[in-house]
Parts: structure tokens; sequence; C-alpha cells
């Protein structure tokens, strides 16, 4: 599994900037993903920056059924973990998530910012 760029941001319309300059390098929609702390929270940035959240696809059934069950912590470290994290990336990422940040997340590695 390829490693995903993530950019940390703590003000929203950051984030969707840098999601626009990615799409106007050419990734592609399906390769660009926010995460915040609060699902909601999430899926509005995500509407907003026309990106993905981290789902049952990326996920796969056992972990999201896992995900039902867990706190919202161990939940954002099995979604990082899914796409492309270590452990201990993913636990060093929620913390930053409990702090506010926002991520925005590129699976298209061949490009950057």
């Amino acid at each position: 599994m390829v490693r995903p760029t993530i950019h940390e941001f703590f003000s929203e319309q950051e984030l969707i900037q840098a999601a626009h300059e990615y799409k106007n390098r050419g990734v592609s929609d399906s390769d660009l993903y926010v995460l915040t702390h609060e699902k909601d929270d999430t899926k509005q940035l995500a509407d907003v920056s026309d990106t993905n959240t981290i789902g049952l696809k990326e996920e796969g059934l056992g972990t999201a059924l896992k995900n039902v069950f867990n706190s919202r912590g161990d939940e954002l470290r099995n979604k990082l973990e899914e796409i492309g994290l270590t452990q201990t990336e993913a636990q060093e990422y929620e913390r930053k998530l409990d702090t506010g940040a926002m991520l925005l997340i590129v699976k298209d590695t061949s490009m950057s910012l």
C-alpha cells in the first residue's frame, strides 16, 4: 500500500484551497480525503471541499463494524491505519485531531504541493 501524504490545517479555508490546488494539478477527487475529530464536521468539510471521507470502501467491512462499537479516538486511529498509516502515525495524527486539526489526505503521492 502506498503511504498517503497528509497535510494538517486549522483553517477550513486553507484546507479547501489546498484541495483545489491538488485538483488543479491533476489529482483525482477520489484520491482526496478529509478527516476531523467530529463526524458531522468531516462530512460537512468533505462536501464544501469536494473531497471524500474515509468510509466503508477504504476501511473494509470488518473495520467498519468494529468502529460502530469503538470510541471516537479508536475509530479515528483505525481509519488512519486503513488509509495507509502506521499505528504510531495514526496515534500521532489522532492526537492532532483532538486539538482541532483538520487533515487533508492525498492518496496520489505523485503530486505534492
